[in-house]
């Protein structure tokens, strides 16, 4: 009894767990246009990273809070791009799958930049 409960659980599991039609993106492409203006927002994104991690401010502020503040500051740099998915016709959960890859990989790199600032700001500040 058990083993059939199991069983038409899991095939019921895997019947609403299967693709949505609306969130299924069918193969199309993106227009060498739209894909200029994706990477030229990915270029700002990562400009602004940049150049908010020089700013002083940051500097004196834990890692871990100066990068989430820089995330926080660049967020509407991501906005821009998300449009740009919408305006192409690429399905929400697709766009916003790829800006949270960009946002995880892009905080991970400003966080290890920050990291190694600091590292090398007390190396430099200890007597030898």
């Amino acid at each position: 009894m058990k083993k059939i409960l199991f069983l038409s659980l899991l095939l019921s599991a895997g019947t609403a767990l299967s693709n949505d039609a609306k969130n299924e993106w069918h193969n199309t492409t993106l227009s060498d246009a739209t894909i200029e203006k994706i990477q030229a927002a990915k270029y700002e994104y990562k400009k602004c990273v940049g150049g908010e991690m020089q700013k002083s401010a940051y500097q004196e502020r834990d890692t871990r809070n100066a990068t989430d503040a820089i995330m926080k500051q660049c967020e509407p740099v991501l906005t821009k791009m998300r449009e740009i998915y919408t305006d192409a016709k690429v399905p929400e959960v697709i766009a916003d799958r790829h800006l949270k890859q960009l946002r995880v990989q892009t905080s991970r790199e400003a966080l290890q930049g920050m990291m190694f600032s600091e590292a090398a700001r007390k190396a430099g500040s200890q007597p030898q």
